[in-house]
């Protein structure tokens, strides 16, 4: 553990329910954690909740469709925290719809959220990674990339191209110490996944899913502590399924 404490870990997307139990199992694993939000109030409360548990992360504003704001985000913080080692790519948005029905602005909204802002925030920390000869970056896509999912074009498109990117940046870094990975989550006990209705839940979706419950955010967590990790050397490019065996291939 103490091995880490030299290592930042930034994470957008933190204060959602993956992004909350993946910067809380990177500070248990000793990293600096950074987490990025996009608005204030919600990061508010969700700080002070955080502190509530006896954790305290540095916080960062940007919005990660923003090219030129996630740029300003990271110098600062490599400025003012200390080079970025470990880059969690968390920050997710859906807007959900059948294509025939499915706008513009719906389409380019989640395009730029999910695909856009991965690329943005890898982009501005790939050349100080490549400076110091080490990074790690988990890109977290979704089952919706690898199987589809009704309504969700949009999603499944920008999930897709995550992968596409990881397996590409992947090549390009692998002698200078980076690797890339990404994880494909299932179905996980998120108040998004919660939010569905009961019968919805109950009826449809875990029938689907072989081990019979949602994931746990700790499980995905687990995963990315993992990646993180020096000892995760030899792995880049991967695309880690965890869906309960809802999709297999």
């Amino acid at each position: 553990m103490d091995a880490h404490n030299r290592y930042v870990a930034l994470v957008t997307g933190a204060t959602g329910g993956l992004g909350t139990a993946i910067c809380k199992q990177l500070a248990a694993d000793g990293y600096r954690v950074v987490a990025t939000y996009k608005t204030w109030e919600k990061a508010e409360k969700w700080r002070l909740q955080m502190q509530e548990s006896g954790l305290q992360f540095d916080m960062y504003q940007a919005d990660v469709a923003d090219f030129e704001g996630v740029g300003k985000m990271i110098q600062a913080i490599e400025q003012e925290v200390g080079g970025i080692d470990v880059l969690v790519n968390c920050a997710g948005l859906t807007q959900d719809g059948q294509f025939r029905k499915m706008t513009f602005e719906r389409w380019d909204a989640v395009i730029k959220v999910n695909l856009y802002g991965v690329f943005n925030c890898c982009r501005h920390v790939i050349n100080p990674m490549i400076e110091r000869g080490y990074g790690r970056i988990i890109n977290i896509s979704s089952i919706s990339a690898q199987k589809g999912q009704f309504g969700e074009v949009n999603y499944a498109a920008a999930k897709a191209g995550i992968h596409g990117l990881t397996k590409t940046l992947a090549l390009e870094v692998a002698r200078k110490g980076i690797t890339v990975n990404t994880i494909s989550p299932g179905y996980i006990a998120t108040d998004m996944v919660l939010a569905i209705p009961e019968e919805v839940r109950n009826k449809r979706i875990l029938p689907e899913i072989p081990v019979g419950r949602f994931g746990g955010t700790d499980e995905i967590a687990a995963l990315v502590s993992f990646l993180a990790s020096p000892n995760s050397s030899f792995i880049t490019g991967a695309n880690y399924a965890i869906n309960g065996g809802q999709h297999m291939y």
